[in-house]
Formats: C-alpha cells, sequence, structure tokens
C-alpha cells in the first residue's frame, strides 16, 4: 500500500553556487561520505548532487515533514545498486519515524536535465492501526 508520495524538483545552479559558497561545509552536512564519493567523481558532479538533494527532499515530504529538529540530511542516503539504480536507505530519526508511519520501503526515482534535477519518492507499507 501507498503510505506516502513526494517529489522535488531543484535548479542545478542552486547547488552548484551553495558547493562554490559553502564547500566542504555544506557538502558534508547534507550528503553522507558514500554520495560524496560518488559525485565527487563525476564529470558533472552538480548535476549528481542536486538529484540527491531532491531525492532527499522527497523523501522528506512522503513523510510529511520537513527537516525538523531531530532528523538531519544524512539520515536519508541515496546508493545506488550495480544497475545504476538509485535506492533510498534511511537511518536515525528518519527511520524512526517511518517505522511509526508503517513504511516498510522508499523507492526513488531520479532525473535530471541541463538546468534541474528531480526526484519522485514513493513509502510503502501498512498503514499503522491508530
Amino acid at each position: 500500500m501507498i503510505v506516502g508520495l513526494g517529489t522535488d524538483i531543484v535548479e542545478i545552479s542552486r547547488i552548484g553556487q551553495m558547493i562554490e559558497r559553502h564547500g566542504d561545509t555544506f557538502l558534508k552536512r547534507v550528503f553522507t561520505e558514500s554520495e560524496n564519493e560518488y559525485c565527487g567523481t563525476k564529470k558533472n558532479k552538480e548535476q549528481h548532487y542536486a538529484g540527491r538533494w531532491a531525492a532527499k527532499e522527497a523523501v522528506m515530504k512522503t513523510l510529511g515533514t520537513g527537516f525538523v529538529k531531530g532528523i538531519g540530511w544524512k539520515e536519508i542516503e541515496v546508493v545506488n545498486l550495480k544497475s545504476g539504480k538509485p535506492t533510498i536507505v534511511i537511518s536515525g530519526g528518519v527511520e524512526q519515524y517511518a517505522g511509526e508511519l508503517g513504511i516498510e520501503e522508499i523507492l526513488i526515482t531520479i532525473s535530471h536535465s541541463r538546468e534541474f534535477a528531480t526526484a519522485t519518492a514513493i513509502a510503502v507499507g501498512k498503514m499503522p492501526l491508530a
């Protein structure tokens, strides 16, 4: 059963400006070590960072909350399978809250053009009994 749905779109140049302005401080606050390793090796790294940013935002929307106190950016991680397919790994406060909502899995798709990156997330599971 679909428990939540979220989508996000971001200008790639906006993420590029954040990287240029704040450098490692921004990258280490928002992205996990493996996300930084993955994106940092890409030719168009801003595009890949923007896709992961959009994915994290889309996942938060599936939960019906923003990045509130106790929930951090790095608690949502985009991990690519060998096939290249992106998957979501959650931890900490995000994992706890998702469990309370009955979420068992979060599906993700990421796409980008020259100017924008977008992501759509679908949270699936069982609705908890009230």
